[in-house]
């Protein structure tokens, strides 16, 4: 088997302590007299666990008196994978091998779960062997319909091959490692929907039967899941918050606190999966979701939750975040901004009388903010709704905003320079770290957008006002 190049930054690593200890031995023969490291999977990164040194003969071993965490392992050998294997609840076993066909050769002593796992690899090595005259087939655009049809039915009897090993792994071995990877990885089958009375199918049943069973396969308090090959947990996560809960801040925050709770039952995945998902709305793509971030800082770091494992500096750095954030959320009253003008004269954000505000956060040397100032103004020039704009330079030259306002021929906003304020600093109060940064505001200045481009300002005031109307009619 061809041996991979290991990717990611190799740390030591240190596990929490059990009643026993680990001694896996190994022989490798082609390969002697050189240190082997014993690396592991977790989340996204590549760990080093152990070292050891092989001997002439190709003999080493890795030995601890705490037992090694559940999960996929693999050797290294000068920074190139080897081979993967898993530890289970066997952790006093032997494999011997060749170099350079690992797994051709792999002999196992003493660890069923490494039996089963090395039986599962030359399984699905076979049916790939298996497939790959029907997949050319397929793939082969000189083939005629006939001749793709019978390779997909042939493929279709491979791909039953290997659901039927799945299920026989899963129902005979349910509490070894492949199973549980096998279980976190199956694709779950959704029946066909019920026929309403009209005689058409339910069109939101099986939407509603795979959000349900969802997590039936997959225990989110099993910390095996966390040392995969591949970052199975946090895409399970991820699958679920952006395909089957609603896209609003409140129905999130409640599908996650659901999540935390039954993840909480494991330390290790209880912190994993409260810091991934911090990390996900922490600049969240999807507007009005960085109130999700909020709450999972008021929730699990400042209440305390996350001090087994989160220092000071960090639950600081998201404190900071959480408090730039919580001011000027989607729904929230935009804080005012007192500023001077050109002219050196106060012009306040609250005192705008239009229908809606635009804030626009820039600054005279920014290349981007040169493209966008264009064409916010090409849209305040031709949309048809009653718009003002508060433009405020984060730079503190009037002489540079004086040049930005002739240049851009923009004399017709409230221009303010932003350092020259009189009341908290606008970054502290809004989310404008970056320039250009756009938020949209109401008559009432309740914030009804934020960190739009401006050339989606003009869909975005259209479907606004057409769902408030809407509103209108229902109540």
């Amino acid at each position: 088997m061809r041996a991979c190049v290991l990717t990611g930054v190799l740390l030591i690593m240190v596990f929490p302590g059990y009643s026993q200890g680990y001694k896996l031995d190994f022989k490798i023969e082609g390969l002697q007299d050189t240190t082997f490291l014993l690396g592991n999977f977790f989340g996204e990164s590549t760990y080093v666990t152990d070292t050891a040194y092989a001997n002439g003969n190709g003999e080493f071993t890795f030995e601890g008196n705490r037992m090694l965490p559940e999960g996929m392992y693999f050797l290294v050998l000068d920074k190139t994978r080897l081979f993967d294997f898993v530890i289970g609840r066997d952790q006093q076993f032997k494999m011997e091998t060749n170099h350079p066909d690992y797994i051709l050769n792999l002999k196992i002593t003493g660890d069923e779960d490494n039996k089963l796992f090395l039986e599962d690899m030359l399984f699905n090595a076979a049916r790939n062997e298996e497939a790959k005259p029907f997949v050319e087939v397929v793939r082969d655009s000189t083939a005629s319909n006939s001749e793709r049809d019978k390779a997909r039915t042939q493929l279709e009897k491979v791909s039953a091959k290997v659901d039927s090993h799945v299920d026989q792994v899963i129902n005979d071995h349910p509490g070894s490692v492949l199973a549980k990877i096998m279980k976190a990885n199956r694709k779950l089958t959704v029946p066909e929907p019920p026929v309403l009375e009209s005689g058409r199918p339910d069109s939101t049943w099986q939407y509603e039967y795979y959000k349900t069973h969802y997590w039936d396969d997959f225990d989110l308090a099993d910390p095996t899941l966390l040392r995969l090959s591949q970052p199975v947990y946090r895409k399970k996560v991820e699958e679920y918050l952006d395909r089957l809960v609603v896209p609003n801040a409140d129905s999130i925050t409640k599908a996650i606190d659901r999540m935390v709770d039954k993840a909480k039952k494991d330390q290790e995945s209880y912190k994993y999966l409260v810091w991934t998902v911090t990390i996900k709305y922490q600049n969240p793509e999807i507007m009005g979701l960085d109130k999700v971030f909020v709450h999972l800082y008021d929730q699990y770091f400042a209440s305390g939750e996350m001090d087994f494992w989160a220092n000071a500096q960090l639950k600081k750095n998201l404190q900071e975040r959480a408090d730039q954030l919580r001011t000027s959320l989607v729904g929230m009253t935009a804080p005012n901004l007192i500023m001077q003008n050109a002219n050196l004269q106060p012009r306040a954000l609250h005192d705008m009388k239009n229908k809606y505000t635009i804030i626009y956060f820039y600054d005279p040397d920014c290349g981007h903010c040169k493209k966008e100032t264009p064409k916010l103004k090409k849209f305040y020039e031709e949309s048809g709704y009653d718009i003002g704009v508060y433009t405020v330079s984060a730079d503190t030259s009037l002489a540079k905003m004086k040049d930005y306002i002739r240049d851009m021929d923009i004399a017709n906003w409230v221009n303010v320079n932003g350092p020259r304020t009189y009341t908290v600093s606008y970054q502290k109060q809004y989310d404008a770290l970056t320039t250009p940064t756009i938020y949209v505001l109401d008559r009432r200045k309740k914030i009804i957008a934020k960190k739009l481009p401006a050339d989606r300002l003009e869909e975005f005031l259209t479907q606004y006002e057409r769902v408030e109307a809407r509103k209108n009619d229902q109540n």
